[in-house]
């Protein structure tokens, strides 16, 4: 193993603590690291330490350059150590995240095509110069692009999913010399050890039957079998597509959009003791108890025709919002509602609105893939639900 000696500048992580300005204190840490990173891999190229007298010495050392580094967490300076000859490259800018990476990319293919907004060329020019080719954009997606796609492809037959999640979320594509508005179809897992993992993503036109139903006959020829329960809104042409393609398996309607749909029909005021009777049906533990206190609410309030169609919502919708009560009490929180997925939307949004206009399909697939995978190595691989 590579062991690293660090010169720690104390007194500007003293004033970052002391400040408390964490973020400084985080930068600070990772440039720490990776100047030495890159001092320990020229060591390595040169096969000499300094002042050291070898035969095996393959060049000399010639200073450093200041050069930017882009990541997640912000803007980082670094001293990258040069040799005489030039020949040494430090592997620190092939190595940052491949969500960073994808976000530049679409930048600079938005620079390429001439649509960039001026925020954006900024950016590009900060990270990679004034000039930039289109040979030297086609060099980094060959690179990126295998590595998502073989992520999206991979197999799905290793292991049984009883419980899939699927929602879409809209971005906005360039096409034809036209922005359109397309759908970013994901598909998430729980197994039956308690762990989340992401099955998969695809671009297409908005939401309709045929292109749910197209998404899961992609998921099921990567072997994914039918599950237990598939967890999503109501749109009816999702509805459809589970029904026809995954036999045998339950659809569980969203509990949390379920109930923000009934309190949408309620008067503001005057419907406290509703919404509390609403909250106690949600918060039974058995499916016994949860059908006992609807019924005791319906009763109550079915004379009363301000709330007519909250309990019209509520009646329709019951049963499909009730089907994570068939199976273990522990796991309930966990399949009862699309919010784990929302908050990978979340994170997939934060970094779609830096581009607010993917240059193309393909680039929107390439950002969407590397930040799904990264959240799944470094959330999802670490923790159970």
């Amino acid at each position: 193993m590579t062991q690293l000696q660090f010169n720690l500048n104390m007194e500007v992580l003293k004033d970052s603590v002391m400040n408390s300005n964490m973020e400084t204190v985080v930068k600070s840490a990772i440039v720490l690291v990776l100047n030495e990173f890159m001092e320990k891999e020229r060591d390595d190229f040169l096969q000499a330490s300094p002042y050291e007298r070898s035969d095996e010495r393959r060049d000399y050392r010639n200073g450093y350059y200041e050069r930017d580094l882009t990541m997640s967490i912000g803007k980082i300076k670094l001293q990258v150590p040069r040799t005489r000859n030039g020949e040494f490259s430090p592997s620190v800018f092939e190595k940052y995240a491949r969500c960073d990476q994808a976000l530049v990319l679409s930048m600079l293919e938005m620079v390429i095509n001439g649509v960039s907004t001026r925020k954006v060329t900024h950016i590009v020019e900060q990270l990679c110069g004034e000039n930039i080719s289109k040979s030297f954009v086609s060099s980094l997606t060959q690179k990126l692009d295998p590595i998502v796609n073989d992520w999206a492809k991979r197999p799905l037959n290793i292991i049984y999913y009883p419980f899939v999640f699927v929602d879409a979320m809209y971005i906005k594509v360039r096409e034809h010399h036209r922005v359109v508005s397309k759908a970013v179809y994901i598909a998430t897992a729980l197994t039956d050890n308690n762990k989340r993992e992401i099955l998969g993503l695809t671009v297409d036109h908005t939401e309709s039957y045929d292109s749910w139903s197209q998404f899961f006959k992609q998921l099921k020829s990567r072997g994914l079998q039918s599950p237990k329960l598939v967890i999503s809104d109501a749109h009816q042409g999702l509805q459809k597509a589970i029904q026809r393609e995954f036999i045998g398996t339950t659809w569980q309607r969203c509990n949390v959009h379920f109930k923000r749909n009934i309190i949408e029909k309620l008067p503001k005021k005057d419907s406290v003791e509703i919404r509390t009777m609403i909250k106690r049906v949600f918060e039974a533990v058995t499916i016994e108890d949860i059908r006992l206190f609807k019924d005791e609410l319906m009763s109550k309030f079915a004379t009363n025709s301000k709330y007519e169609k909250a309990l019209q919502i509520l009646d329709e919708g019951f049963e499909d919002t009730i089907q994570y009560m068939n199976h273990p009490v522990s796991i309930h929180p966990h399949i009862r509602s699309t919010n784990s997925l929302e908050r990978l939307n979340q994170e997939v949004r934060r970094r779609e609105k830096v581009i607010r206009i993917f240059p193309n399909t393909q680039s929107a697939f390439r950002l969407v893939g590397a930040v799904l995978m990264q959240y799944q190595e470094t959330v999802y691989s670490k923790k159970k639900s």
